[in-house]
């Protein structure tokens, strides 16, 4: 009989069972309070995204390993008949209707109607006569069937990611015909083998269809923690995404929050004064992401440790940047400091000295940094000199958005103050001009040619991880005292999915 895969089916049950138990996370009394980034999918992103649920039922139909059926009856006259059916395959499917319901703190329920699927393979059958008679056939066989299905997905914490559980999973059957050699009335044949094989043909079906769902919402589930832990690290910079608390479940939305950590080499972040409550986000638009001001200053701390936060500016951009106006002041000032040196014979150098600061703002995110800068020249047949070496404290709020594909930063207002300041022109100090000069084009010029040099840097590491494959529709990137909004509506990528389900089954 079915002793096999029924075992089977208690072992997978027994093993999700003593995981989830053994994987279970604690969280502590105020699990906010280590909140660092948060996710809110609402519920129109989720009847997007369950557009796509017809690939995934598809997919656990195909990739069902559906064991051999055997079993035997004792007929009157003909003795006893034994019977197995062997090599069961999906021959052909279709989904009519997939629908999808938030159930508050519980699950998020899933509805899909009349599945139509055909199973092929091949039935071998023999029996014993009252006189010693032995006879064996084998023939060919289909299935037609038309089914219902209910999946109840959990979300829990295990291992400290999202996790999915699908066990919750009903069959419905409408129809199934057993159809034998092609032959779609095969008289007697069909009325011996149709009503003690269906039975045992439906428990076998749903438990295996029913396991296989389970199994891609669960390889699903690691896809997407997968897919964002990718997209929050670059070479040794990273972000720590494990779970702040348990996932929720509401009517209109779900939510995760997570502890967005910076993890780099030795750098140790450490977080408990979260700002975070879901009054912070509403349930307008399809997508949200919550980002703490903690995050942002990490990461910057964590980009100053790995030497990122660096340029160096020669010949045709040097020589926009000195030449901002043609005036007499400024000729001067230039004559100054590059006495005579072409710009193709000179290279600035700009870098952070130390952490940079960052604090959100309404009016946009607030970076303070103390930077170093210098020029030097190379003079033919002469030694490198530098003429001129400066620190300065720079106070600079950007506005960002995103559109077309790009990552747009904007700078609203900007304040410098030198600490250091020597230049070879003039030793002393006492010529305010080349000061003066200074100034004008590190606040008018110099912070936009930075920030210009930025964009495309974070924006083609974004595409990089894939952004740019997402519709992303009317983004808004919103700051407030201590913490981003992100919120944004968007179109799912086809292909993503495909490309998914291709790699790992």
């Amino acid at each position: 009989m079915l002793w096999a895969g029924r075992m089977r089916l208690r072992t997978f049950r027994i093993l999700v069972m003593l995981i989830h138990a053994s994987a279970a996370c604690e969280f502590g009394p105020f699990p906010y309070s280590v909140t660092g980034i948060v996710c809110r999918m609402t519920k129109p992103a989720a009847l997007l995204l369950n557009q796509e649920t017809a690939r995934l039922i598809q997919a656990a139909f195909r990739n069902a390993k559906f064991p051999n059926i055997t079993g035997e009856r004792s007929m009157r006259l003909l003795g006893k008949v034994a019977y197995g059916l062997t090599n069961i395959q999906v021959n052909g499917l279709s989904i009519e209707q997939s629908e999808v319901e938030l159930k508050e703190n519980d699950a998020i329920h899933i509805t899909i109607k009349n599945v139509t699927a055909f199973f092929k393979g091949t039935l071998t059958y023999g029996y014993a006569g009252a006189w010693f008679l032995q006879l064996f056939h084998s023939v060919d066989f289909e299935i037609e069937s038309s089914i219902d299905l209910e999946i109840n997905i959990k979300l829990m914490c295990q291992k400290d990611q999202v996790a999915a559980d699908a066990s919750d999973c009903y069959l419905a059957f409408h129809k199934l015909t057993l159809h034998l050699q092609g032959d779609k009335d095969p008289g007697w044949l069909k009325q011996l083998f149709t009503d003690f094989i269906s039975f045992t043909l439906k428990l076998v079906l749903k438990s295996e269809v029913c396991n296989e769902i389970n199994f891609l919402a669960q390889v699903m589930a690691n896809f997407v923690h997968d897919l964002a832990a990718n997209f929050v690290q670059d070479e040794d910079i990273r972000l720590d995404i494990s779970l702040a608390s348990v996932p929720l479940i509401k009517a209109n939305y779900l939510e995760s929050h997570h502890k967005g950590l910076v993890l780099y080499k030795n750098y140790s972040d450490v977080f408990s004064d979260s700002v975070f409550s879901p009054s912070l986000l509403t349930e307008s638009r399809m997508l949200y992401f919550w980002l703490s001001e903690h995050i942002l200053n990490s990461l910057a701390s964590a980009a100053f440790l790995d030497k990122r936060l660096g340029l160096t500016i020669g010949g045709e951009k040097l020589q926009v940047l000195f030449e901002m106006e043609d005036t007499e002041a400024q000729r001067k000032a230039v004559q100054m400091i590059f006495q005579g040196t072409s710009y193709n014979d000179s290279v600035a150098k700009v870098w952070s000295l130390a952490h940079p600061q960052i604090s959100v703002q309404p009016e946009g995110t607030v970076v303070k940094s103390l930077v170093g800068a210098e020029i030097s020249i190379f003079p033919p047949g002469e030694e490198p000199l530098m003429v001129l070496y400066m620190e300065k404290e720079i106070n600079v709020t950007i506005q960002a958005a995103y559109a077309e594909k790009k990552l747009i930063l904007h700078p609203v207002d900007s304040r410098t103050e030198f600490k250091v300041f020597k230049c070879t022109a003039d030793p002393s100090g006492n010529d305010p001009s080349v000061r003066n000069f200074l100034q004008k084009i590190i606040s008018v010029v110099g912070i936009p040619e930075v920030i210009s040099r930025i964009e495309p840097a974070l924006t083609s590491l974004m595409n990089s991880k894939g952004l740019h494959l997402f519709e992303i529709r009317n983004p808004e990137i919103i700051t407030r005292k201590g913490y981003v909004i992100v919120q944004l509506d968007f179109s799912f990528p086809n292909h993503l999915l495909l490309d998914f389900l291709e790699k790992r089954l």
